[in-house]
């Protein structure tokens, strides 16, 4: 691909619809055929393939937390191994890619040269230095910190007590010690009388969920709390119940969440700034929700607006 993309820019840039266009070709030719361009390529690849596994388990709808946490804790753990074993190999892929193309391989001992005007009074470095320290390091490390700050142990530990709540696989990822760590994380919620006893009421629970057909197929917490509700259980396990609705309402950052603001920022735009937040709330669901609202048909939407008063022209 690499040997096609480059051709196809070469192409641009001999029979280039201006000089302009001609010339950005010839400039970003220039920049693929560097040295700085495939050691980036391959450490990216490197990363965002550590990653990937991750990446995929957040972005699923129905996040299975436990497993998602198992996978924050082996990318760190592949993360540290590339710092620490990774350089030579990955110095030797970049090396081998740049001899197939013709691609100049610096001397790893000389001095750094930079593309760009050198800062006065800059200290010399050599080109391992700049490609080992400055690059490989330091981009490994701020994958590693950006897992640390979104992923703390604390954050961790709440996630992994949410999930002893999912009822999928007939409450296959129940623990109940992990769910009164849970409760003890809320002192204002649940004093030690409470804790005490909901450790009786969760021994009492999953028998009677894990036994009632009605609560056999659930995939989720948020339906959990639906049947609790419809079938009454939220007054013979209140305590429970307190649990559910804490772990629903926990501010945690979902790609449903992420793609909510990315919405937002496509309804309200430059254009739309003195939008008021009623109007953006209701453009803003059927455009987040558009699965659900494809399903409606268009003459059943007509006709709702058609019954919510009079119109001098029909709909």
């Amino acid at each position: 691909m690499y040997a096609s993309v480059i051709e196809v820019i070469e192409i641009v840039k001999e029979e280039g619809v201006h000089d302009q266009q001609s010339v950005e070709a010839g400039v970003l030719i220039d920049i693929m055929e560097s040295f700085d361009f495939i050691f980036m390529m391959y450490l990216m690849i490197a990363i965002l393939g550590i990653t990937n596994e991750l990446s995929q388990s957040l972005q699923r709808k129905d996040q299975d937390i436990e497993n998602a946490m198992k996978l924050v804790q082996i990318s760190k753990q592949r993360l540290q191994l590339l710092r620490e074993n990774g350089w030579n190999g990955l110095l030797d892929e970049v090396s081998h890619f740049c001899v197939v193309f013709e691609v100049v391989i610096p001397n790893m001992d000389e001095t750094y040269k930079t593309r760009r005007r050198s800062v006065r009074g800059g200290e010399d470095k050599t080109n391992l230095h700049h490609y080992r320290v400055d690059l490989f390091y330091t981009v490994v490390d701020m994958q590693l910190q950006e897992l640390n700050n979104r992923f703390s142990e604390s954050s961790a530990e709440l996630l992994l007590c949410m999930s002893c709540l999912n009822p999928s696989d007939s409450f296959r990822a129940y623990d109940e010690r992990k769910l009164i760590c849970l409760a003890e994380l809320y002192p204002s919620d649940f004093f030690i009388i409470d804790v005490i006893a909901l450790k009786n009421q969760l021994a009492t629970y999953i028998i009677d969920m894990r036994t009632s057909e009605e609560f056999s197929s659930l995939r989720s917490i948020a339906d959990l709390a639906k049947q609790i509700v419809k079938f009454k259980k939220n007054d013979v396990y209140p305590l429970v119940y307190k649990l559910i609705t804490l772990a629903l309402t926990l501010p945690v950052a979902t790609a449903t969440v992420e793609r909510a603001f990315s919405a937002m920022k496509i309804i309200k735009h430059r254009l739309r700034s003195r939008m008021g937040d009623d109007w953006l709330n209701d453009c803003l669901v059927p455009y987040i929700e558009k699965d659900v609202f494809d399903l409606i048909p268009n003459e059943d939407v007509i006709q709702y607006y058609q019954k919510i008063q009079n119109r001098l022209i029909k709909l």
